[in-house]
């Protein structure tokens, strides 16, 4: 019984929907950009091939208003733009229409009427369509250009989801690492298609993806970029070198490669630099050169035909493809003496002064890192307010000298507020300064070479003042401030010793015949006096360098 009511029902409203035309409606929400279909069937298996059409706005009496699409049952007879299209089999029955990349204004209500013949018998369907934005399309991302220390990437503009692109995001990480690491760089100008990242490691392998952003949201990722940038020259020394004196010809060198880190690329080999130092003349010799494949944790060589009790100082570089690093160093090494016993090799070894490795003053820096001893600074006159030095040239290190500074400031003041700093070229040893203003003053000096600024000379301490008056002309003293200009530090220079005791020699000699020539005078006259009027100079002396 219930189920005959059911039937009789759904008659009548069938009935209905023939004699007046049934209206169904739906709502669809699509996102800007996409393709919508928006159902619209009618039998076609009873009535056949039909006649439809699609507009916009509400269904009128006859027709489809704002017509956007009409077909004879068979194919598309007019279209308002190519985006509509009907994709479904209209031999079945389906007219649906497809709408091609929907924007905002496509919103609406559309409606297909299907002619089906008779009075009132068209089929009449309402479809709601909502159209809004969303995140821009996911960004392909190519590898422009990579080198050492950055990587260029580019970009085509994409699809932006209705809303315009405001940003890009940029994720870098290490391969191996998880995303959860990444550093992310924000691209603040949507107008751009390439960037550049900076401050890379050399030969190190990344990961790389990029984001669109508009006020919606940020898009989907991009395909991942896996990147390593170009080796690079290494830019630690090698680690912990040591020499060691076999035997009058020989000097083992033994190292360990630079820290992983600083390595920037695959270790190909190591230049061994070495060369004589001449204590008579202060200077070293030409350069020799050895190269060792870089194949172990800890390397070796053995220096040969090297000459015996001389001194070598010894520099190693580390190398890849890309180039050669910084160079580590070590104190000066003598090889061992000729000593014509029967005596084992051990014991020569061990008792020769020879072989030990020299080492410099405690204090002192020059042989370890290359830098020129200070200059020794005297006064040669002091007349009113004009001051008058000249310098004697230290040993000049492992590079030429390139030039003096000198710096003066009050007796009273720190070498903090140093008066005045004074460049002198490489040629030059002797100056004169005039000081406006009479005063005592302190001087020291400076040189320079390419690998750095030397330690400070001995202190002068000078009084100017007009003639008449007596100057407290000089005195050598140990300085007691840094200067920002330079890094000096505390400590007697072993090679000032070689200018200062032959000086000392003269001197004494001078002083012995002066003596003797007194005492032939007394004999014959007397005595006498002898005194400088008008600007007694006194010199107290010249202490040995100092750190300030």
């Amino acid at each position: 019984m219930i189920f005959l009511i059911t039937s009789r029902l759904h008659l009548s409203c069938s009935l209905i929907c023939l004699l007046l035309g049934c209206e169904y409606a739906e709502s669809v929400l699509a996102k800007v950009g996409t393709d919508v279909s928006l159902t619209c069937n009618y039998d076609a298996r009873r009535y056949g091939r039909l006649s439809a059409c699609w507009g916009r706005g509400a269904i009128p009496n006859s027709g489809c208003a704002n017509e956007v699409l009409k077909t004879d049952g068979t194919s598309v007879i007019s279209r308002l733009s190519e985006r509509y299209l009907l994709m479904g089999n209209t031999g079945e029955g389906d007219v649906s229409l497809t709408i091609r990349h929907v924007v905002e204004k496509d919103s609406g209500t559309y409606g297909c009427r299907v002619d089906i013949p008779g009075w009132f018998n068209d089929q009449k369907q309402e479809v709601t369509l909502s159209v809004v934005p969303g995140p821009p399309n996911p960004v392909r991302v190519e590898m422009q250009e990579v080198k050492e220390r950055t990587i260029t990437v580019r970009w085509t503009p994409v699809f932006d989801g209705g809303k315009p692109i405001t940003s890009y995001v940029i994720d870098l990480k290490n391969k191996q690492a998880s995303w959860d690491t990444t550093f992310r760089t924000p691209v603040s100008n949507p107008d751009l298609t390439q960037v550049t990242l900076v401050d890379l490691r050399p030969a190190k392998a990344y990961n790389l993806r990029m984001f669109a952003v508009n006020s919606v949201g940020m898009s989907g990722s991009s395909n991942v970029l896996t990147v390593t940038t170009k080796e690079a020259a290494p830019e630690g020394p090698p680690l912990d070198m040591q020499l060691q004196a076999l035997s009058p010809q020989s000097i083992k060198v033994t190292w360990k490669p630079p820290r992983a880190d600083l390595r920037n690329g695959v270790l190909r080999s190591y230049t061994i630099s070495y060369r004589e130092y001449d204590p008579a003349s202060r200077l070293f010799r030409r350069w020799q050169h050895q190269t060792v494949a870089a194949t172990r944790e800890i390397e070796s060589i053995i220096l040969i035909n090297l000459k015996p009790s001389a001194k070598y100082g010894v520099i190693i570089q580390a190398k890849t493809n890309a180039g050669i690093g910084p160079a580590s160093t070590a104190p000066l090494c003598s090889t061992l003496g000729e000593i014509h016993t029967t005596s084992a090799p051990a014991t020569m070894k061990s008792t020769s002064p020879a072989a030990t490795v020299w080492l410099p003053d405690s204090t002192s820096s020059s042989f370890i890192s290359g830098r020129p001893d200070p200059p020794v600074v005297q006064l040669r006159k002091v007349k009113d307010n004009t001051i008058s030095l000249f310098w004697t040239p230290g040993f000049e290190g492992s590079s030429p000298i390139t030039g003096y500074l000198l710096e003066y400031k009050a007796v009273n003041a720190s070498w903090d507020y140093t008066k005045t700093v004074v460049d002198f070229s490489p040629n030059q040893t002797e100056a004169t300064i005039i000081e406006i203003n009479p005063s005592t003053y302190n001087i020291r000096m400076f040189a320079k070479s390419s690998l750095g600024t030397s330690k400070a000379s001995n202190v002068l301490t000078v009084t100017t003042g007009e003639a008449d008056h007596q100057w407290d002309a000089l005195s050598t003293t140990a300085p007691t401030d840094t200067h920002s200009a330079a890094s000096v530090e505390e400590g007697q220079s072993g090679h000032l010793v070689a200018i200062v005791v032959p000086v000392v020699l003269v001197l004494l000699i001078v002083a012995i015949v002066i003596t003797w020539q007194l005492r032939r005078i007394r004999q014959r006259k007397g005595s006498l006096n002898m005194w400088l009027s008008s600007g007694v100079i006194k010199y107290r002396g010249s202490d040995s360098l100092q750190e300030l």
